[in-house]
């Protein structure tokens, strides 16, 4: 009989997140990877110690890094040295690295909120009615400051400036690998979490698909966060490559289980 691969799965069951329910999803995922996979769960701080003894380790609902950034940074270096495949893969140029990609893709042209970390480059922010303040290393909200408007002191080098952008809703795609599996949105925007199915056009897809394409993921699961503008147009909010939340208890059955199906192909792919 052939051994099935061991899978350290890494989450916080713990982790508070407002308007979502981090421990449920992971449960739930592991509940069905277990029809293929040997699955034993740890917390963040926990994966070095635990990581040899598995064929990959899976990066969940674990939290922003921030919260445990030394044990974070020990568990890269140690997959990174020892070749352990991790899901997502540690290629990614988006959010596991920062928000340097914000800077990046700014300056490519690529549709993205307008973002500028050096004073002499404020001139680049298109007029707004306020600005928003956000650190390089930030996630889940944390540190992000909405001012009037941005002084050359406010740039520090590990804080970025955007403009406050006027949409009509936000939006999120969801990928594994490079498939699009689903989209939800928030018809409010002062409610980020409620969110709701939407069926995205053509011209949609291909907006998220650029940015997948530009990052370097091979096995991974990644959503783009992108709001509408009143012209009709989409922006980049945030391209999460990290530990993304899926909202998959907003899904009906047939689309969760195609989700969880593409994960299980896509962690197979990378142990092979």
């Amino acid at each position: 009989m052939t051994a099935r691969p061991r899978v350290l799965y890494v989450t916080d069951l713990a982790y508070e997140a407002k308007g979502r329910r981090y421990c449920d999803e992971d449960i739930h995922l592991t509940s069905r990877l277990r029809a293929d996979f040997d699955i034993a769960l740890c917390h963040p701080g926990e994966a070095v110690a635990l990581m040899d003894a598995f064929d990959a380790v899976v990066v969940r609902n674990s939290g922003p890094v921030l919260t445990h950034q030394e044990q974070y940074d020990a568990f890269r270096a140690r997959a990174l040295e020892t070749g352990k495949p991790v899901h997502n893969q540690l290629t990614g140029k988006a959010d596991m690295l920062g928000k340097q990609y914000l800077l990046d893709l700014t300056a490519a042209g690529y549709p993205v909120i307008p973002t500028v970390d050096r004073a002499e480059d404020l001139h680049r922010l298109p007029e707004a009615a306020g600005y928003v303040l956000k650190p390089k290393a930030g996630a889940d909200s944390i540190g992000l400051r909405f001012v009037p408007r941005v002084e050359s002191a406010d740039l520090t080098g590990e804080v970025l400036a955007q403009p406050r952008v006027d949409f009509r809703y936000e939006v999120s795609f969801y990928f594994v690998d490079h498939d699009f599996q689903y989209a939800l949105h928030a018809p409010r925007p002062d409610r980020r979490w409620a969110l709701e199915r939407y069926e995205p056009t053509a011209e949609d897809l291909d907006f998220a698909q650029r940015f997948i394409a530009w990052n370097d993921i091979e096995h991974g699961i990644q959503r783009v966060d992108a709001c509408r503008t009143p012209e009709g147009g989409l922006l980049l909010v945030e391209l999460e490559d990290l530990n993304p939340y899926l909202s998959l208890d907003l899904l009906d059955d047939a689309t969760r289980d195609a989700f969880v199906d593409r994960f299980k192909k896509s962690l197979h792919g990378l142990l092979s």
